[in-house]
């Protein structure tokens, strides 16, 4: 049963960004073009979004356990830092430019368009990439704790 419910989960959410528009980037963009034609169609879902997940957060709130998992994964608030806001505005300009984000992109793989294929392509080699650096980032760290700590 634990396989089935993040089953059901992700085909609600897929339908939900088929039907709201979402995987058009036409509809994405008209809502970014804020001074322009906007089309405000997309606050409806943004606001059905917060409709169903405040409450839902406001139950795992009192304490109740999850249904299929021993406990509910959070993540816990942090601070606002530089890769976040770096992160942020990378992910808008790139909204911004194409109308696609993550979700959406990999929805849009079904119409096997050559450039829907392409972005997905580069976004998984951004991705890759970010991994990547992280990754030699946190063994240089701790090679260099490692180091201080054989030294001193």
């Amino acid at each position: 049963m634990w396989i089935i419910a993040p089953l059901l989960c992700g085909l609600v959410f897929g339908a939900g960004l088929l039907i709201s528009g979402m995987v058009q980037p036409t509809k994405v963009l008209g809502f970014l073009d804020i001074f322009g034609t906007w089309d405000p169609s997309l606050l409806v879902v943004m606001a059905a979004a917060l409709a169903v997940s405040v409450p839902g957060f406001r139950l795992a709130d009192r304490g109740t356990r999850p249904w299929f998992a021993g406990q509910y994964f959070r993540p816990g608030k942090s601070g606002i830092d530089a890769p976040l806001v770096t992160g942020a505005a990378m992910f808008g300009v790139g909204w911004g430019l194409v109308g696609l984000c993550p979700g959406p992109a990999l929805e849009s793989l079904a119409t096997l368009s050559p450039g829907i294929i392409v972005f997905v392509v580069a976004m998984a080699a951004g991705m890759m990439a970010h991994d990547g650096w992280q990754q030699s980032r946190l063994t240089s760290q701790r090679d260099r704790e490692f180091a201080s700590a054989t030294d001193g």
